[in-house]
C-alpha cells in the first residue's frame, strides 16, 4: 500500500485526496443524484465499482411484473466501473441474494489504493468478497444496509444463524452508516450500542423534485382533466409495486369505507400508480366502488411522478415491510401530508403523527379509515399538513448524507476533516 497505517485504521495525507471505493450491486435511480453529490467533494476521490448492469439494460422487475427501463440518467456525474463477472444470474430480471459472482476484487483494491471501502449491504456475495479482500489489505470498511427490526419474520434457526453471522461480520466492519432511526436501532441489536455509528439518512434530489413538482403545478388543472377528474373533489395516491407487502388491498378497504361517510365535503378519489401481481384482485375489489372513483395508472417512471405527488393531497404507503419508503421523500417534497404505517422505516424520521400526516399500525383497516378522514376533513388541514411536510424533508438532503460520510471517514481514516473548508452544511435533527 502506499499509504501509512495505524492498526485498522489509515491514516490520511492532506497532500492528496482520500480513495473512497462503493461496492453496490447495480446503479441505482435512488442511489445516482448521491454519488454525483460526493463526487463533487474536493478532498474525496469516488470509485463506484457495480457488480451488474442490469438496471441500465432494462429488465422485467419482479414486483411490478412489467419490464423497467429507468428515464433518469443513472452512470452521469461519477466515476465507475463493472466488475467482471462469472455469472449473472438476473438474466435480464432483478437481483438474486447470490449473483452476480464476480471477480478481480482484490485486484481492483489494489490498483485503487484506497483508504476506505463503502460497501452497501451484505447480503450479496460480491460485498462480502468485498469485505473480506480489504480485511487482508488493512484497508477499513464502512457498511450501509436497509435492514430494520420489522422486517419479515424468521424461524428461531434463521434467527440463531443470523446472530452468528453478525458475530462474524462485526470485526470486519469498521463502522455503519444508519439510513435511519430504524435502522439505527437494528444495528444497535446486532452490533451493539457503542460501535461506530454515523448518520446517513436517505434522501433524494429534493432540488429536483421540488422543482418539478413546482412546475407541475402550472398545469395541474389540465393533467386533472385529462385523467378525467373533478377539481372539487380531493386526491389520495398511492404508488409502489402492487405486491403483498406494500397492502395497497388495506387502503382499498379503507377508501370504500370513507366513501361511504357523509361527513366528508366530498368524496375522494383513489389514484393507484403501479403494477403488479395483486392489480387484478385489486380491480376486482375497487367495482364496489363508485364507477369513475378509483383509478389504476399502471407503472409510471421517475419523470412522470412529481405530475401525480403535485395533484394529490395525501400520499399514503401502508405496508407492512419497508425499510424506509423514499417515495414518502420525494412526496414530502411537492408538499403533501403523507399517511404511513408504523413498519415504514422512515416513518420515525420524517412522519409527525397529527402534524404533516397520520401513523396507523400496520394492517388496521378502520385505523386507516379514520387517518383518511382526519387528513381530508378540510382542504385547510391536508394543505397545513403538506406545508409541514416540506418543512421537514428539507433537512433530510445529500448535504447531510456527506456530513455522515465525512465523520465516519474521519474516524477510520485519522486526519481526514470533518468538513472541506468550501462546505456548506444543512444537516438532520
Amino acid at each position: 500500500m502506499t499509504h501509512a497505517q495505524s492498526g485498522n485504521h489509515v491514516i490520511y495525507s492532506h497532500q492528496r485526496k482520500l480513495r473512497l471505493v462503493y461496492f453496490v450491486t447495480h446503479p441505482i435511480q435512488y442511489q445516482a443524484p448521491l454519488l454525483r453529490r460526493i463526487a463533487q467533494e474536493p478532498d474525496i476521490d469516488l470509485k463506484v465499482l457495480f457488480s451488474s448492469d442490469f438496471s441500465v439494460r432494462g429488465y422485467v422487475d419482479k414486483g411490478f411484473g412489467v419490464r423497467v427501463q429507468w428515464d433518469t440518467p443513472l452512470l452521469d456525474g461519477y466515476n465507475y466501473e463493472f466488475l467482471p463477472v462469472i455469472r449473472d444470474s438476473m438474466k435480464g430480471t432483478s437481483l438474486s441474494s447470490i449473483g452476480p459472482l464476480n471477480h478481480g476484487i482484490k485486484r481492483k483494491l489494489r490498483e485503487g489504493h484506497f483508504d476506505a471501502v463503502w460497501v452497501h449491504g451484505y447480503n450479496y456475495l460480491t460485498n462480502l468478497q468485498a469485505i473480506r479482500a480489504a480485511n487482508s489489505m488493512h484497508i477499513p470498511v464502512l457498511l450501509r444496509a436497509e435492514s430494520t427490526l420489522h422486517d419479515r419474520p424468521r424461524s428461531r434457526m434463521k434467527l440463531a444463524l443470523k446472530h452468528q453471522f453478525f458475530e462474524l461480520l462485526k470485526p470486519r466492519v469498521s463502522a455503519v452508516l444508519s439510513i435511519g432511526e430504524d435502522n439505527s436501532t437494528y444495528w444497535k441489536h446486532n452490533f451493539g450500542d457503542k460501535f461506530p455509528q454515523f448518520p446517513c439518512y436517505y434522501a433524494v434530489d429534493n432540488e429536483f423534485f421540488q422543482h418539478e413538482c413546482a412546475a407541475a403545478s402550472k398545469t395541474r388543472e389540465e393533467f386533472r382533466t385529462s385523467l378525467g377528474l373533478d377539481p372539487n373533489r380531493p386526491v389520495i395516491l398511492f404508488a409502489a409495486k402492487l405486491i403483498p407487502r406494500k397492502r395497497c388491498m388495506d387502503l382499498l378497504e379503507a377508501y370504500l369505507q370513507l366513501s361511504e361517510s357523509a361527513s366528508l365535503q366530498a368524496t375522494p378519489y383513489l389514484l393507484i400508480a403501479g403494477d403488479g401481481e395483486e392489480r387484478t384482485r385489486l380491480e376486482s375489489r375497487a367495482k364496489q366502488a363508485r364507477p369513475g372513483d378509483v383509478h389504476f395508472l399502471g407503472f409510471r417512471n421517475q419523470s412522470e411522478l412529481p405530475r401525480f405527488y403535485d395533484l394529490c393531497n395525501v400520499f399514503v404507503l401502508p405496508s407492512v415491510d419497508e425499510p424506509w419508503g423514499l417515495a414518502i421523500n420525494e412526496v414530502m417534497n411537492a408538499g403533501r401530508a403523507v399517511i404511513v404505517s408504523d413498519k415504514v422505516g422512515c416513518q420515525k424520521n420524517l412522519v409527525r403523527h397529527s402534524v404533516n400526516g397520520c401513523v396507523v399500525s400496520a394492517g388496521d383497516v378502520d385505523g386507516l379509515a379514520r387517518s383518511l378522514f382526519t387528513v381530508l376533513a378540510s382542504e385547510e388541514t391536508s394543505r397545513t399538513m403538506g406545508a409541514e411536510s416540506l418543512r421537514i424533508i428539507a433537512r433530510y438532503n445529500f448535504d447531510q448524507n456527506v456530513d455522515g460520510l465525512r465523520q465516519a471517514l474521519h474516524a477510520v481514516s485519522p486526519g481526514f476533516p470533518l468538513f472541506h473548508s468550501s462546505a456548506h452544511t444543512n444537516s438532520a435533527t
